[in-house]
């Protein structure tokens, strides 16, 4: 079986693990950007593109001839597949419905822009409709996927990610005791969580509280912190190389989010086996087991995070325990080998 893996080059990293694996099952594999497949010299070029059929596509699809075509995205790219009649498989990793819903609720955007979107919407409808398999990250997004598709082949695939990779070697240089956060600021009902992080800074003095992440909303979360001593923002960090180093030097992961699905980065904080205190929304509960392999918080219960944090910063032994017991978890559960056999199990059936 021959199978196109489309994705932004950002995801190359962990699809190439993905891929490899697929390998020990007789699978041939190409990664390529789908990105690059509409590149344009002009906006107008870009749009007018979106009504044909790029040289780019055409050849991969003559040269390579796959039997499938998985890909991370649901626009443009995924017409073109369903034009060819190539069996489409969809990975949804993130509550697309949601964040369309509060981009609106939250942005303001010119008529032209809502044109835009209005379409690239009606595309994305429509790759779901007619792709052969959409695969959900985590049970969550499986009922709401269901729910809206309810004849739909629907398969879970749990993000995985490589053991070896996330062994701690390298160090930043930090102050300590310190609480990291490790997230993007892109989507507002993620990000707006942030907003109560000022009162759970308040509450320890004595801890830094750090940032690595960017993203449209940076500005107005760092508004509200760039006040406190005790804060620090760390900028867009390369990955994984810097991330590794930055979460092997946190004592505590704090991951302050109010829309998710499974966020990846709780399996790499849990593999460098970093205590982890986390909002309960999404799937986030299926990968952090509450009081074992770490604590969950109410959304907005910044009280709540006070008390958790609390515990970790204040008990070395509790961290160790917390820590150790979600590194055991991610390591026997999330895999690539574990992943790409589930996956094989439902393109298979």
């Amino acid at each position: 079986m021959k199978l196109l893996i489309a994705a932004d080059k950002t995801r190359f990293h962990n699809l190439k693990q993905f891929a490899d694996e697929l390998v020990k099952y007789g699978i041939e594999y190409k990664l390529i950007d789908d990105s690059d497949i509409y590149d344009a010299p002009n906006i107008l070029h870009k749009y007018s593109r979106w009504f044909k059929t790029p040289k780019k596509f055409q050849k991969i699809i003559t040269e390579f001839k796959p039997d499938a075509i998985f890909t991370e995205r649901y626009s443009r790219f995924s017409l073109l597949v369903i034009k060819h009649n190539i069996p489409l498989w969809i990975y949804m990793g993130g509550d697309h419905w949601t964040e369309i819903k509060q981009f609106y609720a939250k942005t303001k955007i010119s008529t032209f822009r809502k044109i835009e979107l209005w379409y690239k919407n009606k595309i994305s409808e429509k790759c779901f409709r007619e792709s052969e398999i959409i695969f959900v990250d985590d049970e969550y997004m499986k009922k709401i996927v269901k729910n809206r598709f309810p004849n739909k082949k629907i398969g879970l695939m749990f993000q995985g990610i490589k053991e070896s990779e996330w062994i701690e070697n390298e160090k930043m240089v930090l102050k300590h005791p310190c609480v990291g956060l490790l997230q993007r600021a892109n989507v507002w009902g993620k990000t707006e969580e942030m907003l109560i992080l000022p009162k759970i800074i308040e509450a320890f003095p004595e801890v830094t509280f750090y940032w690595a992440g960017d993203g449209q909303y940076r500005n107005e979360i760092l508004a509200k912190l760039k006040k406190y001593k005790n804060f620090e923002w760390l900028g867009s960090l390369e990955y994984p190389d810097k991330v590794k180093k930055y979460l092997a030097s946190i004592d505590v992961y704090a991951l302050l989010s109010g829309l998710d699905t499974s966020p990846h980065s709780v399996l790499e904080a849990g593999l460098m086996k970093k205590p982890i205190v986390a909002t309960n929304v999404g799937g986030v509960s299926e990968i952090i087991i509450n009081e074992k392999t770490g604590f969950i918080v109410k959304k907005g219960n910044y009280n709540e995070y006070i008390e958790k944090i609390s515990i970790l910063i204040n008990d070395e032994k509790k961290r160790k325990e917390i820590g150790n017991n979600e590194y055991e978890y991610v390591k026997n559960n999330f895999t690539w080998e574990i992943v790409v056999k589930n996956f094989i199990s439902v393109i298979n059936n």
